[in-house]
């Protein structure tokens, strides 16, 4: 019995393990593989190797529903679908909520996809650098803790994986959004360019720029340019647009180091009481229901921000009743996402003469521009805000509803119709305590493992900076030229901007953080979590890019320590 125990355990052991194959499971297994080490991935969900996509090509004609699910797929997915992105074209990469079940004390959008290259195949792709406004603001305010880095720490980082991922953009030289090391930007349109020279005449210090995306617009490790289809949400066959699937995994696969397990149900890390470290993971295969071990001398977890604090939260031994690393009794607590929904739209009579070509997978966007110095300073609320947005033309589905007929209502239809133009604000989540997750071990999923219970929601200072995000976009849109402006705020609940992150967070005490500045747990060294669960707060931009870096960064220090024999 021993013999085959011992056996056992030697065939399911290697240098690291990855828990997610998603943007930073992908980084963690790309950069430990190149490293040397023999790397185990985990993913719960199903394998998807890249070009798997099997509505990538097909158009709104050849689906049943012309892009719309039927009731019963509806159903099974109603938490899904508040996100608002997901139709027939696209389910298949969202779960199942019915399978995959979670409680609200509050409401809370939890977005997922179960499957190899997780989010990283449905994810928006926008890429913003945070700036020392942003890692000081806790500690200039006195909210929460301070970050453990400042942008100098990974300033390198991003240039490093940037180079890699492929980012598109144009540089602003502004201080509070820095540059990266971009492809060329995709272009403007004639709207957008007329909108973008009103607004910086009328309103110094706003500027508009093209969105910064993981879209590539050059030749780049043999990879194909972006086809402007905008079908990104279906998965690209291209690999135009950054996904593990397309980019990290292969370049991990490349060095004979990656081992990619699916259907993988990650229930705990294993807890060694007397070294002092986790050994390995215990899982639940999906479709067996058989309990595995694997065993690693380091574990990076990066399956999510909310799934990654379940598994440690799960993680329970002697001398962690309350979860793995979890002595501040921080883990499952502070959760941010981003608030949006907020803008304006409206309609511009002119430019009737000008079309464009394609349809160009991104938008413009403006960065920040209040609280980012004295003259910008306002009392009304921290932190501040962003918009993305964009212009275009009424296209032929403008007559979907219509209840014209005949030869000549079908002939309007080639025209292009009004011009329109759109804001939409994204805004920072403070950190807060009372926004937390938790586990209920009396309603268990069909694998036996406790369902996460969220009570988290929006507080006061995001709800008054919405009022000021409704205003500004509204009068940049007049400034604009654009008429019949319509405002909205449709706040939904915490998680609707699929950015949720902060519940194992960094710091530099270990009484108030679980992680220290290179993502290691405070008291498990070789337990690194580089996901969102890492983020001590949440800026105003898209954090894939910072998660990405953090990642490379994290990867880079655990090795020296393991060839050091710290850890």
């Amino acid at each position: 019995m021993a013999n085959l125990l011992g056996k056992a355990a030697q065939e399911n052991t290697y240098d690291a393990i990855v828990i997610g194959s998603g943007i930073s499971g992908g980084w963690a297994a790309k950069e430990l593989c190149e490293k040397g080490l023999k790397t185990l991935v985990l993913e719960r969900g199903r394998m998807v190797k890249h070009g798997d996509y099997p509505t990538a090509n097909l158009d709104p004609w050849d689906f049943e529903y012309r892009g719309a699910d039927d009731v019963e797929q509806q159903k099974r997915q109603p938490k899904q679908r508040r996100s608002g992105f997901l139709g027939e074209s696209d389910s298949h990469f969202f779960v199942d909520d019915i399978k995959h079940p979670y409680q609200e004390k509050r409401r809370f959008d939890w977005i997922r996809g179960y499957h190899v290259g997780g989010r990283s195949l449905m994810w928006g792709r926008h890429c913003y650098r945070w700036s020392d406004l942003d890692f000081e603001a806790n500690a200039r305010e006195g909210i929460a803790i301070d970050w453990p880095i400042r942008y100098r720490d990974i300033a390198p980082w991003y240039s490093y994986v940037e180079k890699f991922a492929g980012v598109s953009g144009e540089k602003l030289g502004l201080s509070h959004l820095p540059d990266g090391e971009f492809l060329k930007p995709m272009e403007l349109n004639c709207l957008e360019i007329h909108a973008r020279q009103q607004i910086q005449d009328k309103f110094p210090g706003r500027y508009v720029t093209i969105g910064r995306v993981a879209h590539v617009t050059e030749p780049i490790e043999g990879r194909g340019t972006c086809q402007y289809r905008n079908r990104c949400s279906r998965g690209c066959p291209f690999g135009a647009y950054f996904s593990s699937n397309a980019v990290t995994l292969p370049a991990a696969e490349k060095t004979g180091n990656l081992t990619i397990r699916p259907h993988s149900i990650v229930s705990e890390i294993i807890y060694n009481d007397t070294t002092g470290q986790a050994t390995g993971v215990r899982l639940i295969d999906e479709n067996s229901m058989e309990t595995l071990e694997y065993f690693a001398r380091i574990i990076f977890c990066n399956a999510s921000s909310m799934a990654t604090t379940a598994i440690l939260l799960n993680s329970k031994s002697d001398r962690f009743p309350q979860g793995l690393g979890n002595d501040s009794g921080e883990l499952g607590h502070n959760i941010m996402d981003h608030h949006y929904f907020v803008g304006a739209l409206g309609r511009h009579d002119g430019f009737k003469d000008k079309y464009y070509s394609g349809r160009r997978p991104t938008g413009i966007y403006i960065p920040k521009f209040r609280n980012i110095d004295a003259k910008s300073k306002t009392d009304a609320y921290l932190r501040g805000y962003g918009y993305q947005g964009g212009a275009a033309r009424d296209s032929w589905g403008a007559g979907s509803n219509a209840e014209d007929f005949g030869a000549d209502f079908k002939d309007q239809l080639f025209n292009p119709g009004e011009w329109n133009m759109f804001l939409n604000g994204f805004g920072e989540v403070l950190p807060d305590h009372n926004n937390l997750v938790t586990l209920d071990y009396e309603h268990l999923d069909e694998w036996g493992l406790p369902t996460l219970v969220f009570d988290a929601d929006f507080g006061t200072n995001e709800r008054e900076m919405r009022k000021q995000m409704k205003e500004d976009a509204a009068e940049m849109l007049e400034a604009a030229g654009v008429k019949d402006i319509v405002t909205f705020d449709k706040i939904g609940g915490m998680g609707k901007g699929i950015h949720e992150m902060g519940t194992a967070r960094m710091g530099n005490d270990p009484k108030t953080s679980v992680l220290n500045k290179f993502n290691q747990m405070h008291t498990v060294k070789n337990v690194f979590v580089s996901d969102g669960a890492c983020m001590t707060s949440s800026a105003c931009v898209n954090p894939s890019i910072t998660y990405m870096a953090l990642t490379a960064r994290a990867v880079d220090y655990a090795v020296k320590e393991l060839n050091k024999q710290n850890i």
